[in-house]
């Protein structure tokens, strides 16, 4: 028997062994929180308990004509009973539009069909390997956390690409690559509204704000970079608050999970080095990095480049930002192709193919689940009862008649936990901006304050709610390590992300508040 297939067999009998045992369970709430969640069904059927909830809640409303008044067009906004006819016509002709078109659907398909290419020709794993060796710890956990933040840049990108780089580079560290998963989806979810840069977030909220406050002393137009020095600063600070967590509470509870013993450190240790083959490797894909994003750079900075919008030539918005994640799929798969080419792991064209293909293979679970959560977020749509949900919110928090900082508090609160329940940010901001632009305008606060305040709650509960559209695919990735751990695990992990990086902004934002320090380009708190 050769030494490789002892070592294999050892492997997989360590495996075996790990995956017979429960994880390590929680203490106190986060200990309720994972033994309540672990008792959810699988989510597929989650979802169609959701679903069918719909429906029933749909009708309930509609025959006692639940409505609510759109505080931005002025129209009643009226229950739409599921269970009618129109509702049966409805769903029976759009439900496989509904699945074909859902957006995050592709997404993922198409950014881990690239990634796959790096991956599997082995670039990926030797670059990692090097960025773990080269850079120290406690600098690599900010800057995984500040990555996945900064990925909203390309929408939901970042949210596809990072943790399953963030699990290779903890692999790499001696680190459970679990910890790593949840490090950067915590990322990518929690600070999704934080960036160094303007992403299409900032254009299209600035967008419904200047709408709204376009009433207001004559007319107030909020800009995409209204909020920009706040959000550099909290990138930073979201950086350091998920490097703590991850060290503090992540990486002592993953380290009790399946795949933990499987960790070779002694032979990391070895294999720091580059071979003369790898160095090939790297060089031929660095010059195809180099190449790419001069081809890039070309199509996008000048003023008559191409993918620049083409009727204001500018970046945001722009199809360059619309289409980053097949430019990001050929950033992957180029460097990815030239690398195998040069170390032997591509020999032929039909090797890109079985690369792409493995990366598929690990996402049939996720595809049959799509089905139904597609169907989800459009029957809540169609029945209007997310905007219903959101507007009575909105409206009894005006009604509290609180003011200042615990206002400000409550506020951001009520925001995080609606969007435990509704997904789409701009949806929410569309009814939120024309009930409390105008009635902090009283008191004499900016319209881009008041939406600084909302992308904070709107991004906080990303992480924590399994109702999130990329929360079953970190599921699965989990599942690939230790088969054991389930919804209440994933979600115990990821509290301490929500909690504390909320506490963390709201301090960022008091101190900012009390300051009075600008929050973005020629925008301050208070109404000029």
């Amino acid at each position: 028997m050769s030494k490789n297939t002892e070592n294999n067999q050892a492997s997989n009998s360590s495996a075996a062994a790990a995956n017979d045992h429960q994880p390590e369970a929680a203490k106190g709430f986060l200990g309720w929180v994972e033994k309540m969640g672990n008792k959810l069904p699988h989510p597929f059927w989650m979802f169609v308990w959701i679903c069918i909830f719909i429906v029933v809640l749909s009708a309930i409303t509609s025959y006692f004509n639940v409505s609510a008044i759109d505080p931005g067009r002025g129209e009643s906004v009226s229950a739409r009973n599921l269970v009618s006819g129109e509702g049966l016509r409805w769903f029976l002709e759009e439900m496989v539009t509904n699945f074909a078109h859902f957006a995050p659907f592709g997404l993922v398909l198409v950014m881990l069909m690239g990634v796959s290419i790096a991956e599997q020709s082995g670039l990926l794993a030797v670059a990692l390997r090097n960025i773990a060796f080269a850079v120290p710890k406690q600098i690599v956990m900010p800057v995984i956390f500040i990555i996945g933040a900064c990925g909203n840049i390309g929408s939901d990108a970042g949210i596809v690409i990072v943790p399953p780089i963030a699990a290779l580079i903890f692999s790499k560290m001696g680190l459970h690559p679990i910890a790593g998963l949840i490090a950067g989806y915590a990322g990518a979810t929690a600070g999704f509204t934080a960036n160094f840069f303007i992403a299409g977030t900032d254009v299209m909220l600035a967008g419904i704000s200047t709408q709204v406050a376009s009433g207001i002393n004559g007319g107030i137009e909020v800009s995409a970079t209204a909020n920009w020095y706040f959000m550099i600063v909290s990138t930073f600070a979201l950086g350091l608050g998920g490097a703590f967590i991850v060290r503090r509470f992540t990486i002592p509870r993953c380290n009790a999970f399946a795949g933990a013993d499987m960790l070779d450190t002694a032979d990391l240790e070895q294999n720091k080095g580059l071979t003369d083959e790898e160095r090939k490797g790297l060089k031929h894909a660095g010059i195809a990095i180099l190449l790419y994003s001069a081809l890039i750079f070309m199509l996008v900075a000048p003023t008559w480049g191409p993918l620049r919008d083409p009727v204001t030539n500018a970046i945001v918005p722009s199809p360059f930002l619309r289409g980053l994640v097949p430019i990001l799929f050929f950033f992957f798969a180029i460097p990815g192709y030239f690398y195998g080419r040069a170390t032997g792991t591509i020999t032929q064209a039909n090797d890109v193919l079985k690369h792409m293909e493995f990366g598929m293979k690990g996402l049939s679970g996720y595809i049959v689940l799509m089905l139904v959560v597609a169907q989800f977020i459009e029957l809540f749509t169609w029945s209007n009862l997310d905007k219903i949900l959101a507007i009575n919110g909105a409206e009894f928090l005006r009604a509290t008649g609180l003011t200042g900082p615990v206002l400000f508090t409550v506020y951001m609160i009520l925001v995080a936990l609606l969007n435990i329940f509704l997904g789409s940010g701009s949806a929410k901001w569309a009814i939120f901006a024309p009930i409390f632009i105008p009635m902090l305008a009283q008191l004499n606060y900016s319209p881009a304050f008041v939406q600084l305040m909302y992308r904070v709650g709107d991004s906080i509960t990303n992480c924590v709610t399994p109702l999130y559209v990329y929360f079953p695919l970190l599921l699965g990735w989990i599942n690939k390590y230790d088969k054991r751990i389930g919804i209440g695990t994933v979600v115990s992990l990821l509290i301490p992300y929500a909690v504390i990086l909320f506490i963390i902004w709201l301090v960022l934002l008091f101190v900012w508040y009390g300051l009075n320090l600008p929050i973005g380009v020629g925008e301050g708190i208070y109404i000029n």
